[in-house]
């Protein structure tokens, strides 16, 4: 078996270090129906995505990480053919005239692959219901026969997390290993850079560590990042060779901190963030499919550039959840249905949006322009100059790279010093350099970042 360190991969020189990607929800984005039906056959619908792509390439973002795309029955994370587009979103001709129109912008495409489970509508799964114990397929999922089966009578099976439609695959088999690999390598071969591993945390780590390295083999340039809640981020990453993980730690560390007035939150949660990059590169978020709406899930949507200037200069590759950047609402709830508010369908084209979202855009496009500028930051450490619980110092820096950020939540004004020459990249502050040092002026609920002063001038130009 070979795998591949991250360090290894880092000296690659991967396009994933320069990556900011937009995460779409695509049947949500083109407004599918909820359920599929076979009835109505293909409905060509990518074109409504790819009709955004000059407004994604406009908003600085170089790749799409985009959500579920295979046929479902439902949400997308009921798989029912992983090598067919969801006819809800069209066919492969679509799927191939997307992929091109999008690397003609020059922005890659990861895809979503829900590999822990498959929707109970699956082929394979119906075939080992009906063929029993014995059939070629019983072996792909974890059954549970009765002990004196009479006629009709079917198995207990396990699920993800309790949802009856959604069927655990069995990891430990070999076909479902040969099954994944075959998958992964169809649609990379297809022109996509890399996958989202849905629930990967409730895969056994050894499968993904068999999995990974017969795709590389083909595919070394392939990024690979997990969705993982909660636990030994690092461990994970070291136990399954995987490229990164989702970030939820400090993303929920940007929000809380903010509401609740108490920077030592974020601080903390950015010493761990730190720490983990010692091992790997984190996939960071304020926004995704599955969580409220930052500008919802925020007390005061001044702070939202707050959240946002955080994800900018902190080390990590950051997504962009589509609509975040035009200040889209929407809370999650945990009922049937509960996905809908933050996964909602987009108008024809940008210049449908809703005016009041725009300045907000602006702001995405400055940010994220001000990182593509500092690529370092791709592996950024942060380091707290000052802190008290609504103000916050901090330079984050790679080798001898370095930025300075400075947030304040509270209703009066602050001054700051940072103790060499620098000067403004982004924010609403002012200036004052003495004895080679810079006083930093912020107002009530302001933010600042700041570079090198002989570094910052032409940028500073270019941000007014």
């Amino acid at each position: 078996m070979r795998r591949t360190s991250d360090k290894a991969r880092a000296m690659m020189g991967s396009w994933i270090e320069h990556a900011i990607l937009w995460h779409v929800y695509p049947l949500g984005f083109v407004g599918a129906e909820r359920e599929a039906r076979a009835r109505d056959g293909v409905v060509h619908r990518l074109g409504h995505l790819t009709s955004w792509l000059d407004y994604a390439v406009d908003l600085g973002v170089s790749g799409l990480l985009l959500g579920p795309i295979f046929a479902s029955s439902t949400h997308g994370y009921d798989t029912i053919d992983y090598f067919r587009v969801d006819p809800r979103l069209g066919d492969d001709a679509d799927f191939d005239a997307f992929v091109s129109a999008a690397r003609t912008r020059g922005l890659r495409i990861i895809l979503d692959g829900v590999f822990n489970h498959v929707g109970s509508d699956y082929p394979a799964f119906q075939r080992a219901l009906a063929g029993g114990p014995g059939s070629p397929e019983a072996h792909w999922f974890k059954l549970t026969w009765p002990a004196a089966r009479s006629a009709g009578e079917l198995p207990d099976y396990a699920t993800f997390e309790g949802h009856r439609h959604l069927v655990a695959l069995n990891h430990d088999d070999p076909g479902v290993a040969d099954h994944v690999v075959a998958v992964m390598r169809h649609w990379l071969s297809r022109g996509v850079s890399g996958w989202r591993l849905d629930a990967a945390y409730a895969v056994p780590r050894a499968f993904w560590s068999k999995v990974l390295p017969r795709v590389r083999a083909d595919f070394p340039e392939a990024y690979f990042v997990g969705e993982v809640i909660h636990g030994d981020y690092a461990g994970f990453v070291r136990e399954t060779g995987i490229d990164a993980v989702t970030q939820y730690e400090l993303w929920k560390a940007i929000w809380s901190s903010l509401n609740d007035g108490n920077l030592f939150e974020l601080a903390w949660a950015l010493k761990r963030h730190d720490a983990m990059l010692e091992t790997f590169v984190p996939q960071t978020f304020i926004g995704n499919h599955d969580v409220t709406r930052i500008a919802s899930q925020l007390h005061d949507e001044r702070h939202l550039a707050h959240a946002l200037v955080v994800l900018m200069t902190s080390g990590g590759t950051p997504s962009i959840y589509a609509g975040d950047e035009q200040r889209f609402h929407g809370i999650k709830e945990h009922r049937v249905g509960g996905d809908d508010a933050i996964r909602p369908a987009f108008p024809k084209k940008p210049a449908d949006l809703a005016l009041f979202g725009w300045p907000t855009y602006r702001l995405h496009q400055q940010l994220i322009g001000l990182r593509r500028r500092h690529p370092w930051l791709h592996r950024a450490r942060s380091r707290v100059i000052t802190i008290n619980r609504s103000d916050l110092l901090l330079e984050t820096s790679y080798g001898a790279d370095r930025l300075w950020v400075v947030l304040n939540l509270a209703d009066a004004g602050i001054v700051r010093t940072i103790e060499t020459e620098a000067d403004r990249l982004a924010g609403d502050i002012e200036l004052s350099h003495k004895g080679g040092a810079t006083d930093v002026s912020v107002p009530p609920h302001g933010w600042g970042i700041l570079g090198r002063r002989n570094e910052a001038r032409a940028a500073d130009a270019d941000m007014s």
